[in-house]
């Protein structure tokens, strides 16, 4: 085994990535991907149909459910929430609403996420967020229901913005182009 399992775990999935811990008290069902390197923490749940990328920390007591894709470098904070029915109904099964969480994306403590979602790239939720509709790469967003309060870079830094060069720039001087779908770094 090329991972840590903790005692108190229960991982039944062969696909666990080089250098990934699970904790105590974490279940992994059979057909859920975990990439290298990645944290789970105590109290986790893991379904099937799960895809977690590589460095991705699942903080405690979080439950992933079948249709949630986590990109590499993502932090999952403490009980963050996740749906993947929208309209659920004891005993009826659906096929599971897809739900994206893109690499390097943040979602602070007790955030709950919205079945169908995509959080962008590199973007972050303050604590108790709730997100109800796609949130933009580089986005920082926090509230019920969670609303754009800044722009951020990769590191967590605020962005502001240059109004002679109608850019978005870092402290060190680093280039943000608005897209339709957030922010990406300017080549310029």
């Amino acid at each position: 085994m090329s991972y840590f399992k903790h005692d108190l775990s229960q991982v039944n999935s062969p696909f666990i990535g080089t250098g990934t811990k699970i904790w105590q008290y974490s279940v992994v069902l059979e057909e859920a991907v975990i990439g290298e390197n990645c944290n789970i923490c105590s109290h986790c749940f893991i379904e099937n149909g799960v895809k977690i990328g590589n460095n991705v920390t699942i903080k405690a007591g979080v439950y992933l459910w079948e249709g949630i894709e986590i990109e590499d470098n993502a932090f999952i904070g403490p009980n963050v929430v996740f749906t993947n029915d929208i309209y659920p109904r004891s005993k009826q099964f659906k096929e599971p609403t897809k739900t994206k969480i893109g690499k390097g994306a943040s979602l602070g403590a007790n955030s709950t996420v919205l079945a169908g979602v995509t959080v962008g790239d590199y973007a972050m939720t303050g604590i108790g967020s709730v997100i109800t509709k796609s949130i933009k790469s580089h986005g920082l967003y926090f509230g019920n229901p969670a609303r754009q309060k800044a722009w951020i870079d990769e590191f967590g830094e605020k962005l502001f913005f240059d109004e002679s060069k109608n850019l978005w720039i870092n402290s060190n001087n680093i280039v943000f182009i608005e897209q339709a779908n957030g922010l990406e770094k300017s080549s310029i």
